[in-house]
């Protein structure tokens, strides 16, 4: 079984930063009429909400069943039915489980591998991990022009991954300013939707 020797370092390490971010929706596990609250102001909507956090767990269950070390090293964001996995494994066989094991829960609409394979990393990578996450669910949450609550946030190697809902190209624009503006942001990959423009309504008499 592998270890995380590292989890008390990083823990430690976003302790400092929680106190900034302690409101933030962004990535926060909620409480049940708390999170009614927040998925009520959620482009995907409460329904929406609660169909994601369904589809993760019943993915994570997958990994538990199958190889206890696809739980420590994948990391899980289910938007829309979208599933983004990101981490760091082993093998190529490990990736291509964690895949094939998402693809395998019904109701999954697309899975989106950014797992890489490598032997690399440690605790001062994670710990910078876990910072950068952080520090931009800090900086989404208090900048007025972004929805923050409409974005997920998974860093992994200094490079951040987004997923989510935008409002604009010039909102989701403004959000990669702020992750490139972090220290030890490496890389930025975005899979965040655009919305829909509302249609306008006929002015005709």
């Amino acid at each position: 079984m592998q270890k995380r020797p590292w989890i008390a370092a990083a823990l430690a390490l976003f302790a400092i930063t929680l106190a900034q971010v302690a409101c933030t929706p962004v990535g926060a596990v909620m409480g049940v009429s708390a999170g009614a609250g927040i998925a009520a102001y959620q482009e995907r909507g409460m329904d929406g909400v609660a169909r994601d956090l369904s589809l993760s767990s019943r993915v994570l269950e997958q990994y538990a069943r199958h190889d206890h070390t696809l739980v420590t090293n994948v990391g899980i964001e289910v938007y829309e039915s979208r599933v983004l996995l990101t981490g760091q494994v082993k093998t190529e066989q490990h990736r291509a489980d964690a895949v094939r094991l998402a693809w395998a829960v019904d109701g999954v609409k697309d899975v989106i591998n950014e797992i890489h394979v490598t032997s690399e990393g440690g605790v001062l990578d994670t710990a910078r991990d876990v910072w950068i996450s952080a520090r931009l669910e800090a900086k989404l949450t208090f900048d007025e022009k972004v929805l923050a609550i409409n974005y997920a946030i998974e860093t992994v190697g200094g490079t951040v991954y987004l997923i989510g809902i935008a409002q604009s190209p010039e909102e989701l624009e403004r959000v990669k300013n702020h992750a490139r503006s972090l220290q030890f942001v490496k890389r930025i990959v975005s899979h965040v939707r655009i919305k829909d423009p509302v249609p306008a309504a006929n002015s005709g008499v």
